[in-house]
């Protein structure tokens, strides 16, 4: 059975107005922060913390506290860096309620290397390439039920890192 044209392309328009109009509602979610996954963006930036030249300094300042070492946080590092430039590094956790993991490079000229927020029901489960001025400990703070626990790795760094 042949609908008439007219009826097909006021049915067409319809459904792609519909559509626009769920587009525009989740771009206006996602700009005003109403879109749940986003929330941790809404969250200040810790530029202090990132200009920390000691380890210790950084986590205080993005903390406020101090961290005690874990065998739940687990840092899995090379121990030989053969490009200092690209460092493959990742942190997990078996802690319960894990709010952020930090990762920090002793030896670097900044102690933060990388912060993440873990959203609640999200494994706490990060991975990056890091670049490596030289040999040096690696530590991995997770924050999990307001407090903090590390893992430390040294990792040596050979020819290619960024300090030459």
């Amino acid at each position: 059975m042949n609908q008439p044209i007219e009826t097909v392309d006021s049915t067409r328009r319809l459904i792609l107005k519909g559509a626009a109009v769920l587009a525009l509602m989740g771009l206006a979610g996602i700009r005003f922060g109403l879109t749940p996954a986003f929330a941790a963006a809404n969250d200040k930036y810790p530029e202090d913390a990132f200009k920390q030249k000691n380890s210790d300094d950084a986590i205080k300042s993005l903390y406020g506290k101090t961290a005690e070492a874990s065998d739940k946080v687990k840092l899995d590092a090379p121990e030989i860096a053969e490009n200092g430039a690209v460092v493959p590094i990742s942190v997990s956790s078996t802690l319960a309620d894990v709010t952020s993991i930090s990762i920090l490079v002793v030896e670097n000229p900044n102690a933060l290397a990388a912060s993440y927020k873990i959203p609640a029901g999200t494994m706490p489960n990060v991975a990056n390439r890091l670049k490596m001025a030289k040999t040096s400990n690696v530590i991995a703070v997770v924050e999990a039920g307001g407090k903090l626990y590390s893992a430390t790795k040294e990792v040596k760094v050979t020819v290619g890192g960024c300090g030459g």
